[in-house]
Formats: structure tokens, C-alpha cells, sequence
């Protein structure tokens, strides 16, 4: 059993609580300014009973959280998205506060298989400059950020392995691409929980790599994993040391 807080009550928040209850987890606070019986702010008071910390928030506020969690000297998972252009700082809060972090743009397993497959599919198409290669991700109306955390990865994945590829493009294109440019488009709207597609597209054929969430039920999966691999550690973690961790044997 793992003592748990969750930072933010909303949607995610609300299916870890579930979740973790349903596999014998403990609950210890929660805490959402805006829900009704939760704590108000991070304090030592709500977060004295847990061992891990766990945020689904908002871009906005969640470098603040890791910083006032870690002077709790709380471990932490990270599902919030879109604050990754503070990953230094955050190491900084990290390594000073000799606590753990883990984080993830998106904790599915699915999708860090997907991210494997994803890597070894690019690493082939390196060698086959016949082809080019693109990505799309698509999401509900309410989500926060654009592009999503899982594009953010799998365009760096696919930039790290792909040589003739060295600049991501996220926004609207109303020009030419550029053939050292990679194109990973977002569309926003309904209730979608989130698919991601990479395409490997010459003249003659298409080879695309697709990954359709069914609900958010995975993503909390995860992060209960990931509570269970962070909680006795200390340093700054992403998912691919969790996912390293459950498949030792498995080829890079």
C-alpha cells in the first residue's frame, strides 16, 4: 500500500481515486482550491500522511506545486503537461530538495509502448530517405495545452532518430515545408481522450503507427505505477526509466 495525495480534482484526479482505492492504495489528501472538502493549498498539514504526491493540475501552476511539495520533501508524479520548457528548473528543485520525481507527458503503458515502437520504426526509416514522416494528435475541447505532451515526446523521439529531420514544427503551416522540418499538427474538439498518429509516407505507400486512447482509465493506471517506482528514490525521472524498469530485457 502507497499513501497517496493528489494534487488537483478534477477528471484524472477523481479516476487515480478510484483506481487507487479499488487496489488497496490510501488516499490521504487531495488537494483543489476549487473543489468542495478538499485542501485548499499545499501545506504540510494536508500532505503530512503521504508518501507520493501526485499532480494532474495545470500548466500554470504546477512548476509552484513541485516546488512547494519538494521543500515538503515529498516525492512526486507528474501528469500535468505543458511546463517543459522549465525542465531545468525543476531538476534544480530536485536535486536541492534530495527528493523524486517522476513525470510523463502521458503515464498510458499503451503509449510508451508506443513510444518503443515509435523509436525503432524511426531508426529504420533513417535509412529509407524515400520516405518522410509526420505526426497529428487530436484531443477533447477542454484540454489545456497544444501540442500535447505524448506529441511533444514522440516529435523529439522521431527528431532523435531521424537525421535529415532537425526542426519540429507544431503550428499551423501556411508555406512550403522545409524537407529538414517534421510537421506534428493538433486539432482540439469533443470529447476525445487523445489519438496520436505518426505517418512514414512515400509516393508508392503509407506506413502509419496509431495510438487511440479509450478513456483516461489507462493514464491512471500509469500513474499508479509510477507512485510504486518513485516512492524510495531520489532524482529527476521520466517514464522511459519506469518503462526500462518493467521491461529490463527489452531492446532499445
Amino acid at each position: 500500500m502507497t499513501r497517496l495525495a493528489l494534487i488537483g480534482y478534477g477528471k484524472m484526479g477523481k479516476i487515480i481515486e478510484t483506481l487507487a482505492t479499488a487496489k488497496g492504495h490510501h488516499i490521504t489528501a487531495v488537494v483543489d482550491p476549487y473543489a468542495e472538502g478538499c485542501f485548499q493549498k499545499i501545506t504540510q498539514e494536508a500532505l503530512s500522511g503521504a508518501d507520493v504526491c501526485i499532480d494532474f493540475t495545470h500548466p500554470q501552476v504546477v512548476v509552484s506545486n513541485i516546488e512547494q511539495m519538494a521543500a515538503l520533501g515529498k516525492n512526486m508524479v507528474i501528469g500535468t503537461t505543458g511546463w517543459y520548457n522549465q525542465i531545468d528548473k525543476v531538476k534544480q528543485v530536485v536535486n536541492a530538495n534530495q527528493v523524486g520525481l517522476i513525470w510523463s507527458g502521458n503515464f498510458s503503458i499503451g503509449v510508451n509502448a508506443l513510444f518503443k515502437i515509435v523509436a525503432y520504426a524511426a531508426r529504420v526509416f533513417n535509412n529509407l530517405p524515400d520516405y518522410d514522416v509526420l505526426g497529428h494528435e487530436v484531443h477533447h475541447k477542454n484540454k489545456a495545452d497544444s501540442p500535447s505532451g505524448t506529441a511533444t515526446m514522440l516529435g523529439r523521439i522521431l527528431l532523435d532518430n531521424i537525421q535529415r529531420k532537425q526542426k519540429l514544427v507544431y503550428k499551423m503551416l501556411d508555406r512550403k515545408i522545409e524537407p529538414d522540418e517534421l510537421h506534428f499538427s493538433s486539432s482540439r474538439g469533443g470529447a476525445i481522450p487523445g489519438t496520436h498518429l505518426i505517418m512514414f509516407d512515400s509516393a508508392v505507400d503509407t506506413i502509419e503507427i496509431k495510438h487511440t486512447a479509450r478513456g483516461r482509465e489507462g493514464f491512471a493506471a500509469g500513474a499508479l505505477m509510477a507512485t510504486e517506482f518513485i516512492q524510495h528514490k531520489i532524482g529527476f525521472y521520466n517514464i522511459n526509466d519506469l518503462m526500462d524498469d518493467l521491461l529490463p530485457q527489452a531492446d532499445e
